[in-house]
């Protein structure tokens, strides 16, 4: 607990801190100003990312970038999860299936091209495992393509669709699930071998926390967020129209910016300490969990606690996307080194995508 606290006296991001309780204090006292809690739930969770990246330094420090990466992955997702929760119990399909396909979208493009840019201007190459990013970029073809295909076989028989379009959605949410849960054995047991962090100058830095320590900030601040985040997503559509943002760029590009806050931190960081395996691993890590586990895992429950089943039929803007930023990914991680220039490439095709949708938003379904 002294290392946390000597943590916070230091760091002036973390003095931020201070708007967490004001968030929940305004959400109880004013929960009609929705652009001042969007304004506060923004100003909280930018520490609480500062405080998740440490503690996730921290763990990834005594398990390795790979372990590291997953488990900053693994709990940066819970907050969309309860995110895309919330709103599937209200039964706001298409903000649940916006969020699912930005935060895909966001963290293939805008995490991994920010990464490498940061990374690239204080480094100039940088290596990672490229057998790790070729097996996440795969797994995030394979969901690409089991989103792509009720979108596109449901309009050949109206009729019929969409009774066709559950069964199948169903079908893929298993078949999703269990092709993300093979992919952990191969990379964390059987193959284990092959994802060992690429060699690389790690700059001497802070001492880790204990890793007692670290667990524990990681699930308070996991949970910290996650509340936020609710705050934030019940007012950001009343503030985006203070704002001028259309109801697409707020679920596909605000929401999964803010809901992946933490997760963006960690990578940011690990860029900067010429640690690019541990951003990778985030980065894709945390796409293809998006993708293989928590849409699957939406529609099963979508069964339990909302109003109608949930599908996986994405408007076909959304799906095009998806799979160009899979390609992108595929494509410039293949050499396992990386520079500056790539990260700006990359970064160019999301903020393409984030043109369009600003200017463009796609037809609800």
């Amino acid at each position: 607990m002294h290392a946390l606290l000597k943590e916070i006296r230091h760091n002036p991001l973390l003095w931020l801190l201070a708007f967490v309780p004001v968030v929940f204090a305004a959400a109880k006292l004013k929960p009609e100003s929705h652009t001042l809690l969007f304004v506060l739930s923004v100003l909280a969770i930018v520490p609480l990312a500062a405080l998740l990246s440490h503690a996730t330094e921290s763990v990834a420090a005594k398990t390795g970038d790979a372990v590291g990466g997953l488990l900053n992955a693994t709990l940066g997702n819970l907050t969309e999860l309860i995110i895309a929760l919330a709103a599937l119990r209200a039964g706001q399909y298409m903000l649940v299936k916006a969020s699912i396909a930005g935060a895909i979208v966001t963290n293939t493009l805008f995490m991994l091209g920010a990464s490498f840019l940061l990374g690239g201007l204080k480094h100039h190459v940088q290596e990672y495992n490229r057998v790790s990013a070729r097996v996440q970029a795969g797994l995030l073809f394979l969901a690409t393509i089991a989103l792509l295909i009720p979108s596109a076989v449901s309009q050949a028989d109206s009729a019929t669709a969409a009774a066709f379009t559950q069964k199948l959605s169903v079908g893929l949410a298993v078949l999703l699930i269990v092709a993300y849960g093979l992919g952990m054995l191969f990379s964390l047991k059987t193959h284990r071998e092959l994802f060992a962090s690429a060699a690389h100058s790690e700059e001497a830095g802070e001492a880790p926390w204990p890793i007692s320590l670290a667990l524990a900030t990681l699930a308070g601040v996991t949970v910290l967020v996650a509340l936020v985040s609710e705050i934030f997503v019940e007012s950001v559509q009343k503030a985006a129209e203070t704002f001028g943002m259309t109801p697409a760029f707020v679920g596909f590009i605000v929401v999964a910016l803010v809901g992946g806050a933490a997760e963006m931190a960690s990578a940011f960081s690990g860029a900067r300490k010429n640690r690019l395996d541990l951003s990778v691993g985030i980065a894709l890590g945390s796409a293809s969990q998006i993708a293989l586990f928590v849409a699957p895992v939406l529609v099963l429950l979508s069964y339990v606690i909302a109003p109608a089943p949930m599908d996986l039929q994405f408007w076909p803007g959304a799906v095009v996307m998806m799979l160009i930023a899979t390609l992108t990914a595929a494509l410039v991680t293949n050499s396992g080194r990386s520079a500056w220039f790539v990260g700006v490439l990359v970064l160019m095709v999301y903020l393409i995508f984030a043109l369009t949708l600003y200017l463009l938003p796609p037809q609800a379904q």
